[in-house]
């Protein structure tokens, strides 16, 4: 359900996608990706259970917020030029991190690969605010985080296995169905394209990290719930260049 809060949350960021501070559009949906950054950054090193916590999360963290301003700076295509050369710069600091180590640097490998893992997805957070300015622009922004919201609220049912996926699924995938038909820029072949995407993605997201021990303590809980916000954004961004145009 947390998912579902934050999936509105982008939603009325999208909606609020005029809004400009110096020149710039999208500063509310930019601040509110590096907000969901930080708070990820802080609570996948206790999901994956890395043995360097501050050291993962300040690397998962910059990579993020980094990500998200690299792209609202940027005035011209690509939109998401830059953002590969922030992932790799993130790949290096993982290893910097991995140096800065006193405790004997045990679990190395297992330390690099998660902290790498969790750098990605708030990278991936900034293709919100590329799609923002897609074609669509904020009709995109607004049909993802709506089939996002709807499809992550049906985690509260008591469903599970297959049953549990087909409903998320079939609702995301009707919401993007409604969100286009309400939305003519989008469109019903884009809405009901970019909602069963997104519908997959949280019932994968859902399987794998069903009943995990580490989700019992919050912080863990709340990277888990800013997850699928955040991989949704580059989905959404394809689907939006892609379909829309």
């Amino acid at each position: 359900m947390t998912t579902a809060v934050l999936a509105t949350l982008v939603a009325v960021a999208g909606v609020l996608g005029d809004v400009s501070v110096g020149g710039r559009d999208g500063v509310v949906l930019a601040a509110l990706l590096v907000v969901l950054a930080v708070v990820f950054a802080i609570g996948w090193p206790v999901v994956a259970g890395l043995p360097s916590r501050v050291g993962s999360g300040v690397v998962i963290g910059l990579a993020g917020v980094a990500a998200v301003v690299v792209v609202h700076l940027t005035t011209s295509e690509p939109l998401l030029g830059a953002v590969p050369a922030v992932f790799a710069c993130a790949v290096l600091a993982s290893f910097v991190a991995e140096l800065a180590r006193r405790d004997g640097r045990v679990r190395l490998v297992e330390s690099v690969a998660g902290t790498v893992a969790g750098s990605l997805a708030p990278v991936c957070a900034a293709g919100w605010l590329a799609a923002e300015r897609t074609g669509g622009g904020d009709a995109v922004v607004v049909t993802g985080a709506v089939a996002l919201a709807v499809a992550s609220a049906l985690s509260v049912l008591p469903l599970r296995g297959w049953a549990a996926a087909g409903a998320t699924v079939g609702a995301a995938t009707a919401a993007g169905l409604v969100a286009g038909a309400a939305l003519p820029v989008v469109g019903l072949l884009s809405g009901v394209l970019l909602g069963a995407a997104v519908g997959v993605l949280v019932a994968a997201g859902d399987v794998l990290f069903d009943r995990l021990p580490a989700l019992e303590r919050r912080l863990a809980g709340w990277a888990v719930a800013v997850l699928p916000v955040a991989v949704t954004g580059i989905l959404v961004y394809v689907v939006g260049r892609v379909l829309v145009g």
